[in-house]
């Protein structure tokens, strides 16, 4: 009989170690930023849907292809250089429609573009841009602008958030402001002003500056809003929790770090990228540079609703047998989590070789090197 216990007390210790990193289903989640994690492969196609636009390529309409939006209707994007160009395909075909620009320093006109949201509803383009965001119809027609809430202001993101207004991370001073009440507002379309505040509780003020050996000085590009199944993500780097919003007003605890951001030395921020029925996808920041490289430490962790667990992943395109690996690039809508472009060179390689499958093979066999990239929209599942 003691023997028998013995055995059972052996086989409940071996059993608790392997349930140590689970959590329960329903609670919030804790990520230790500084935890060491086993890695995983995932496809994209298990769990994402995914949509290919080859981006009609003509004399009038060769670009880089970075999405700035996607509607109904149109997919807008621009070039990685600064020449002003807004281009509308397609959504469904990838047909070019038509291009516009206003680039400038006039009254109406944009210096160079840092954000577009495509209001369909309205036929509104908003344009950030400097201190402010101008608005055009569709056409590029010139309608308004309003200035950002504090000359301090810069917004790092914004989104369309309903009829009436948009919703922005308000980034003054980069965090170093102490007094700064709410970084996450919503602010009418009509002139900027205030709509909501969404205040996040925070024991001070942290910043992403990252000074390196002679005062240089690195300025990381974070997302502090996302979205995920109907609700808004919030993220502010001087609290410990990350927040989701939704619709009517409702905020709640989503994922607690640890440590805690005030208790390091060196600082690791988290991060949210995405959010899907089971998985949630984050990456962690520590607050160093690599001087030769001049990059910044990133570690990608998944946390799996399903089994409890958190890891390090890598998502592959099931599309691709070359086993590319695909990351989230930026938020898009609550229909569509992001996108990611494939560059016309490398699908015509890929084609000859016979590494592609499906749509994206039929999409390559049309393509050659000087064509406009494709791009892939991933879209929640049975989101059509």
């Amino acid at each position: 009989m003691k023997k028998s216990l013995t055995i059972i007390a052996t086989i409940l210790f071996v059993m608790a170690g392997c349930e140590r990193n689970k959590q329960a289903a329903g609670t919030i989640v804790t990520v230790d930023v500084t935890g060491s994690y086993p890695e995983k492969e995932l496809i994209l196609q298990d769990f994402m849907d995914v949509e290919y636009i080859p981006l009609e390529t003509t004399d009038e309409f060769i670009t880089h292809g970075v999405v700035m939006d996607v509607g109904k209707e149109f997919i807008i994007v621009k070039n990685r250089i600064n020449d002003g160009n807004i281009f509308f395909f397609d959504r469904k075909t990838g047909k070019a429609i038509r291009k516009i620009n206003r680039f400038g320093q006039g009254g109406e006109e944009y210096a160079y573009i840092a954000k577009i949201v495509l209001d369909e509803a309205s036929n509104e383009l908003f344009v950030k841009h400097a201190k402010k965001i101008s608005v055009y119809d569709l056409y590029g027609n010139f309608k308004r602008s309003f200035n950002f809430i504090d000359t301090n202001s810069d917004y790092t993101n914004v989104f369309d958030y309903d009829r009436d207004n948009l919703i922005v991370y308000n980034n003054i001073g980069d965090g170093l402001i102490p007094d700064q009440s709410s970084y996450h507002v919503i602010i009418s379309k009509q002139d900027g002003s205030i709509t909501r505040e969404i205040p996040i509780s925070t024991k001070g003020n942290k910043t992403l500056v990252i000074f390196g050996e002679n005062d240089e000085k690195a300025f990381p590009i974070f997302d502090a809003i996302t979205l995920g199944f109907g609700n808004w993500i919030l993220m502010n780097i001087s609290s410990d929790t990350i927040y989701t919003y939704s619709p009517n007003d409702n905020i709640k605890p989503f994922i607690v770090r640890t440590p805690s951001v005030y208790s390091m030395d060196t600082e690791v921020f988290l991060f949210v990228e995405w959010v899907t029925d089971r998985y949630y996808f984050m990456t962690t920041m520590k607050k160093e540079i690599d001087v030769e490289t001049m990059k910044i430490p990133l570690i990608r962790l998944a946390y799996d609703k399903q089994e409890g667990t958190i890891f390090k992943y890598t998502i592959y395109n099931d599309d691709c047998t070359y086993k590319r690996p695909v990351f989230w690039t930026s938020s898009i809508n609550h229909d569509i989590a992001t996108w990611y472009p494939f560059q016309a060179p490398e699908l015509t390689e890929a084609f000859e070789k016979g590494q592609l499958k499906g749509r994206l093979n039929e999409i390559a066999a049309e393509l050659d090197e000087e064509s406009n990239p494709v791009i892939m929209l991933v879209k929640y599942k049975n989101n059509k």
